[in-house]
This record gives structure tokens, C-alpha cells and sequence, in this order.
């Protein structure tokens, strides 16, 4: 399915890097693109320093969503997330952007960015079509081609598109309503233009002509989940799974054509449903890379939706989900901070990490264990340099007590480490 792919020189200098990186050997990578398991999500026109892939058997990715609003058009603000994101050692970033000059904010992303880089190429249609004929409704065929085309050629890595949104799917949405109907800005956009226009989805109903633009730039497709449930009374129900269904046969379409992809799931996810969602899109999707966003293993959590959706992000991966995409604690409220994206970031690092320990992929215990032995030595630096956040420990420690040196605030002399230590006559 992948041959042309598998000897594309670029392409198999990224996945030699990436193997490396990853502790596995570069047959074994080459065999999991072959079956699409596993991608690397790496425009042919150009290259990457931190080139990311995705997939069985690899450690647990994270993406961080960038991307203006039409409240906040500020570049500047996106990109200092996009910086802080890299530093901390995001895997994948998308612009969402929707407010300010969408190409000039996209090319900036792009340009800036050392890792993978996803967009939504409906949103840029869209405010075309509003700025051209008053309503996003208005969209045409050519505008959205037009968009995907110009977004592959500015170096765009992954696309999302909602293709699994037609007339059967939306059929079953239309009897069967939720409590949260679409929470997908795509996915009612998308839904509104079908209604209004009376015409088959044209990301679904001309998916060939999709594939055949991926094909030319090796844009891996994330299929997105228009229909995720945005509430966990929603979870799992006939909506989401009618969609997935649809999914589940463009993920083979896409492969005949060698274009790789990865499907996008839910959402909004109850702990017990977690596995049977995971079971679900590994069968249906014939073992595609699962993107899963969140999922947020609750409702009520605002202001705190990133410990909600690590919460769930952790579970997902345990159970085999391959890419985590961040929530900050600004979901559901307001655009996110930059102070917001660290923290978000950061809560899902802690979820993959915790999964990939779990899970038993090679090396991630190694980690845990030299931060061990720091703390059982009060080694200081050392905890501080191999924690997953090293600016805020460092900050901690610095507002502690200044006079003491060897242990911490918490149990000063009682410092149980320090007390074992002098019964076993370690000074």
C-alpha cells in the first residue's frame, strides 16, 4: 500500500530518525507504515527537525492546539505558545485558526515550528466563503480544494477533514438527538452547508480527489469525528458510531491509495467506556493510529478540563489509543493563555508518560527510576533538570526556606529519606 512511500529518500530519513528515537528497529517501523498502523506525519516539501510518528508499539504523541480566534487575532500570542509548546516538548501542533490573516499566521506557525504541523482546512473555506458571499454557507467545491491545496504547498503535515460526515451518517445523527447535539466546529459546519445546500458532503463525495492531493504532498489524514459526543451522556452512542463505520471505509479508500491516516475519536468519554471506545476504533478502522481528544472523563470540570482530559488521555492510552491532544484548563471557557498551554501541555505529558510506563514500551521506566535515585539522595538539581517541568519544580524550590539546604519544606528534620539514611549510617 505504502511502497512509493518506503522509498521516498525524505521520507526514509525521517523514519530513520525517528526510529532511533524511538528504540525500535527501522524494519519494524517500515512494517507498521506498510500495514498503516503506525505514520510519520511529514509534508514532502520539506523537512523537520523533530520529525513524529505516530502508531502501535511507539511511545504515546502530543498535540497542542494553536490557532487565533475572532476575538483574540494576535500571531504573536500563538506563537509564543507554539515556543513554550516545543520547549516543553510537544510531538505535534495544529492551527485552528479563525480570526486575523489566516494564510500569514499559517506560514508563521509553519516556518516556526520544529515539529509536525495539522490544520483544518474547512475553517480557512469557510471564512472565505464568508468574506466573499456573507456566509460561510456559500461555500463551494473549488473553495475547499483551492484551500487544501494551498495549505499542502505552504508545508501543512496533517489535515483533518471531516469526511465521515454524509447523508447516511448525518441520517442517523438527525434521529437520534443528544444532549450536546456536534460539538465539531467542522462537524456543524459541515452539517449547516448540507442542509442548506442540499448536496452531499463534498470532502466525503469527492474523497478521491482528497486522496489524490495527499497522495502528491504525503499529507497524512485525520479523519475527524464531526460527530463526537461532546457530553459523557453522549458517549458511545449510534451517532458516534455511525460515523466511525464510515471512517472505518475511508480508512481502507485512503490506504489503496497510499495516503496515510489516523482517525480522530471522542471527546467527551466516560472512564467505562474508555476500552470499548479504544476496542471500537481499532476494529472498525482496521488498527489506523487513534487520536483521541482528551477525553475528558467528565463535564463538570471547568477550569480544570486539563486534569479531566489526562485523566481520560492516560486510560485511552493504556488501551491503545496512539495520540493525545491537549486540553488546557481554559476548555470550554475562553482562548487558551500561553500560562494555559503549559499547563495543559504538561497534565497530558504526565498521562502519556503514565501510559507508556504501563504499557511497558522500553525505556519509559528509565525515566522514573534516575529521578528516584535523585530523590533518595536529595540531589536537588538533579530532581529539578529531570522533572517534566523543570521551570515551575525549580520555582518551588526557590520560594522554599533558604536556609534549608538538604531537605524540603514539608518535613524539614523529619524528612523521612534523611531519617532512613542516619539508620543505616549513611551521612
Amino acid at each position: 500500500m505504502y511502497k512509493e512511500l518506503l522509498q521516498d529518500k525524505g521520507f526514509l530519513s525521517s523514519l530513520a530518525t525517528v526510529a532511533k528515537k524511538e528504540g525500535v528497529p527501522i524494519a519494524v517501523l517500515k512494517q507498521g507504515i506498510s500495514q498503516g498502523t503506525c505514520v510519520i506525519t511529514l509534508n514532502n516539501k520539506k523537512t523537520l527537525k523533530k520529525p513524529c510518528a505516530i502508531g502501535k508499539g511507539l511511545s504515546t504523541k502530543i498535540n497542542v492546539n494553536l490557532g487565533t480566534s475572532t476575538d483574540r487575532p494576535d500571531l504573536s500570542d500563538e506563537l509564543k505558545k507554539l515556543e513554550v509548546s516545543a520547549k516543553l516538548g510537544t510531538d505535534a501542533v495544529m492551527d485552528l485558526s479563525l480570526g486575523g490573516n489566516l494564510k500569514k499566521i499559517r506560514e508563521a506557525i509553519i516556518r516556526n515550528s520544529p515539529v509536525p504541523v495539522g490544520t483544518v482546512p474547512i475553517y480557512e473555506a469557510a471564512m472565505r466563503a464568508q468574506k466573499r458571499g456573507g456566509s460561510f454557507l456559500a461555500m463551494e467545491k473549488k473553495e475547499i480544494f483551492d484551500v487544501l491545496e494551498e495549505q499542502a504547498v505552504s508545508g501543512v503535515d496533517f489535515f483533518t477533514v471531516h469526511c465521515g460526515i454524509n447523508q447516511r451518517s448525518l441520517n442517523v445523527f438527525t434521529k437520534n438527538r443528544r444532549i450536546l447535539d456536534v460539538v465539531s466546529r467542522g462537524g456543524a459546519l459541515l452539517i449547516n452547508w448540507m442542509k442548506k445546500n442540499k448536496k452531499e458532503n463534498p470532502l466525503y463525495e469527492y474523497f478521491d480527489e482528497v486522496l489524490k492531493l495527499s497522495k502528491k504532498y504525503n499529507i497524512t489524514l485525520s479523519l475527524g469525528d464531526g460527530m463526537r459526543p461532546g457530553s459523557i451522556l453522549d458517549a458511545t452512542d449510534e451517532v458516534q458510531v455511525a460515523e466511525l463505520i464510515e471512517l472505518g471505509k475511508l480508512t481502507q479508500r485512503a490506504r489503496r491509495a497510499g495516503v496515510q491516516v489516523i482517525i480522530e475519536g471522542p471527546g467527551h468519554v466516560p472512564l467505562h467506556h474508555i476500552k470499548k471506545n479504544i476496542e471500537l476504533e481499532k476494529s472498525i478502522c482496521h488498527g489506523a493510529p487513534f487520536y483521541v481528544l482528551g477525553p475528558l472523563v467528565t463535564d463538570v470540570g471547568l477550569g480544570y478540563d486539563h486534569i479531566t482530559g489526562a485523566i481520560g488521555g492516560a486510560l485511552a492510552a493504556w488501551y491503545g489509543a496512539d495520540f493525545l491532544c491537549y486540553l488546557t484548563p481554559s476548555e470550554h471557557i475562553r482562548h487558551p493563555s500561553v500560562e494555559d498551554t503549559r499547563e495543559g501541555l504538561i497534565a497530558s505529558k504526565i498521562a502519556a508518560h503514565a501510559a507508556d510506563i504501563a504499557k511497558g514500551l522500553k525505556g519509559a521506566l528509565d525515566w522514573d527510576r534516575r529521578l528516584s535515585i535523585a530523590r533518595k539522595k536529595r540531589d536537588w538539581k538533579k530532581q529539578i533538570k529531570l522533572s517534566m517541568d523543570p521551570q515551575k519544580a525549580k520555582a518551588y524550590r526557590a520560594s522554599s526556606n533558604p536556609k534549608i539546604k538538604d531537605v524540603c519544606t514539608m518535613c524539614g528534620e523529619f524528612c523521612s529519606i534523611k531519617l532512613i539514611d542516619d539508620f543505616f549510617g549513611k551521612h
